[in-house]
């Protein structure tokens, strides 16, 4: 019976930090994204840092308590999901197509890669310890330079296109003090709040792993199905914003997203869990 207790205030907990991330944080971040004129491309970065969240919230809270073998699991899992995700959120979209830009081309290879290395970690049982956050933080930044630069080769037609859509709505959208100042209360609110929740589902892991010795693959594994849910949203969103304009924006939006997730899932937030595991532990 307590084990059933512990698992549900375990998917509980998850589903808050879920639904919070999906319906305020990735909210939030679109309002104040459009109210400052970015690009798509810039936008489905933000989206793609708010829909990691959940993961950093999840990896680091096990790392707290002891479960880093949680975090490698989480985030392959996770980033295997938004992967299949985000193709069948193109397919159903109908933007197939699209994605024969080459650089967007190259944005999926990257995030092939961010799946690739954790299993390759993984069947040559390399442990995820301080030593190979140094590797991660260069390669984090090897994957931002290549998607930067190759969108300024390859994107400059959809850029353009962009600019004078925002320039076309610019009488809708304004920089108002105001609402930045809205949006930004906001997000500091959501950050209290999912750090609360997150504090309250790293006391359900280490039930689950220590009281009742549920495996931390199995414990990992579920995190990331429940952690890639703001990811589908986003992805289908993205795509659905940019319908009426004919071009390849909803599918650059929705591609950065996908890239910025597992990037940061694999080499920045898997980093944060190394650290602080060996701070706490």
């Amino acid at each position: 019976m307590k084990l059933l207790i512990e698992f549900f205030y375990f998917i509980l907990y998850s589903l808050l930090i879920v639904a919070i991330s999906k319906y305020i944080l990735v909210t939030v971040l679109r309002k104040l994204a459009e109210s400052l004129d970015l690009k798509a491309k810039t936008v489905g970065n933000i989206a793609g840092v708010a829909t990691s969240m959940p993961e950093l919230l999840s990896v680091s809270f096990s790392a707290i308590v002891g479960l880093i073998g949680t975090s490698i699991y989480n985030i392959l899992s996770s980033n295997i999901i938004n992967f299949a995700q985000y193709i069948l959120a193109i397919r159903l979209n109908n933007n197939t197509k699209k994605l024969n830009n080459r650089a967007l081309k190259i944005d999926v290879f990257m995030v092939i890669v961010t799946i690739i290395l954790p299993i390759l970690m993984l069947i040559f049982k390399i442990e995820a310890n301080i030593e190979i956050v140094p590797i991660f933080i260069l390669l984090f930044i090897l994957f931002y330079y290549i998607n930067s630069n190759a969108h300024k080769l390859y994107l400059k037609r959809e850029e353009s296109l962009e600019a004078d859509i925002i320039e076309k709505e610019a009488r809708f959208i304004r920089k108002k003090k105001k609402e930045i100042i809205k949006y930004s209360v906001y997000l500091i609110l959501t950050s209290i709040a999912l750090f609360v929740i997150g504090n309250l589902l790293s006391n359900s892991l280490e039930s689950l792993c220590l009281q009742f010795n549920i495996p931390e693959f199995v414990i990992g594994i579920a995190l990331g199905f429940i952690t890639s849910l703001p990811e589908l949203i986003t992805f289908f969103e993205a795509q659905k914003h940019h319908k009426n304009r004919n071009s390849d924006l909803g599918v650059v939006e929705a591609t950065n997203n996908l890239l910025t997730s597992n990037v940061l899932n694999l080499f920045f937030i898997q980093s944060a869990g190394i650290i602080i595991y060996a701070i706490f532990n």
